[in-house]
């Protein structure tokens, strides 16, 4: 492959502790080999908001990427949403959660479960009455 393609590559990146509280979840719900499904559907209060789901499978036309054993899975149209996102899992004293690094946001809720990015449209975003 030369460095024309590798930059045109289409992908998630998932840290470590995000794999690592995947695998917990696929064993704690007794689904080893399901995936994570990441997706992007309209709503929130930014104009867009992310999703996610234990899947058996990866669906018709899905990107799939691996990384430490576990799979994602993410339709075309959300990849246009995703792509170089990363996803992390923090662990608080005020709660934890899985939290996405998008570069493709230009702004987020203040929970950070909504965004927009310069080509959607939606509300300016930045405070969500249901982040607390």
């Amino acid at each position: 492959m030369d460095l024309l393609e590798q930059t045109n590559v289409e992908t998630i990146n998932l840290t470590d502790a995000a794999v690592n509280t995947v695998k917990s979840l696929l064993v704690q719900k007794e689904v080893p080999n399901h995936g994570l499904r990441v997706f992007v559907s309209g709503g929130g209060c930014s104009g867009l908001q992310y999703g996610m789901a234990l899947e058996a499978e990866p669906r018709p036309y899905d990107h799939v990427i691996e990384k430490g054993g576990v799979k994602v899975f993410v339709d075309p149209t959300s990849m246009m949403y995703l792509n170089n996102a990363t996803i992390d899992y923090e662990d608080s004293i005020m709660g934890g959660g899985f939290k996405i690094d998008n570069p493709n946001a230009v702004s987020s809720c203040g929970c950070g479960t909504s965004f927009k990015t310069a080509d959607s449209q939606g509300a300016a975003g930045g405070s969500c009455s249901s982040c607390g």
